[in-house]
């Protein structure tokens, strides 16, 4: 297993050793969209890549990601054991509620996963043919960041899925994860905290409160567990769907 480091919300991260030539970090909205990229890693803190993270620690094999909630029904249908999952309160024909907190009790040993949500999935299928396609959140923030230094892409698009591109957690996350790229030292602790004071972590608050379903207490806390895992989650195409594994990082050769 890789490491960065220990990694504080109130102190700096373990060194990485840059590159000659610095990664150039765009940051677009779904909608800003018009041709695939190179190298995309799309960002959902809040929850739909936190929850996925989720999903692989608690031993799910594969995400298949659904662009409808009809699409996803009709999946499950054809593959019973396949577990479905979307946001919002349970649904007929669903497994699984996109909340970690209600995910990480769950056994998912060896299952597929069929996940849709509103803004995650959606950002992952919208740069489907890009090269490469990275999911990511705050939990897998560093492994991400040593992916781009191993693979060294020219440029990468980070796409900020929620709010029209505009919500304060996920556009933190971007960019932590650029800046992490190309600065030796980073403090997380703004980022965080941008996040934490962002409109999603008040709505999701605020929904506890209510007593919503679909919604754990922790939820917030889990979304900004800075590095709880130490792999990425890589998305490509198999056969006519997109695919999420979670795999490791080449092992950290680039500590200073």
């Amino acid at each position: 297993m890789f490491s960065l480091g220990h990694v504080e919300g109130t102190a700096c991260c373990g060194r990485i050793s840059r590159h000659d030539v610095p990664v150039r970090s765009t940051f677009v909205g779904i909608d800003d969209i018009r041709e695939a990229p190179k190298t995309a890693v799309v960002i959902d803190v809040m929850r739909a890549f936190t929850v996925a993270a989720w999903a692989f620690a608690r031993g799910a094999q594969r995400i298949v990601f659904a662009e409808t909630l009809a699409s996803a029904r009709e999946l499950k249908t054809r593959h019973p054991d396949w577990l479905a999952l979307q946001d919002g309160a349970p649904l007929p024909g669903f497994d699984l509620v996109n909340s970690p907190g209600l995910l990480r009790s769950v056994d998912l040993q060896g299952r597929t996963v069929i996940q849709k949500t509103t803004a995650g999935t959606v950002g992952a299928l919208s740069v489907a043919d890009a090269d490469v396609v990275l999911c990511a959140s705050f939990v897998v923030a560093d492994a991400t960041a040593l992916f781009l230094l191993d693979h060294r892409p020219d440029e990468v698009t980070f796409v900020v899925t929620g709010d029209g591109g505009h919500a304060e957690e996920d556009l933190a996350c971007a960019e932590y994860i650029a800046e992490r790229v190309t600065a030796s030292v980073v403090q997380a602790a703004p980022y965080i905290e941008r996040a934490r004071n962002s409109t999603a972590a008040a709505r999701l608050n605020d929904g506890v409160l209510q007593g919503y379903e679909g919604i754990h207490p922790d939820d917030v806390d889990l979304c900004l567990d800075l590095n709880a895992f130490s792999f990425i989650m890589l998305a490509t195409r198999e056969n006519s769907h997109m695919v999420l594994h979670p795999t490791r990082p080449a092992a950290d050769s680039t500590r200073g």
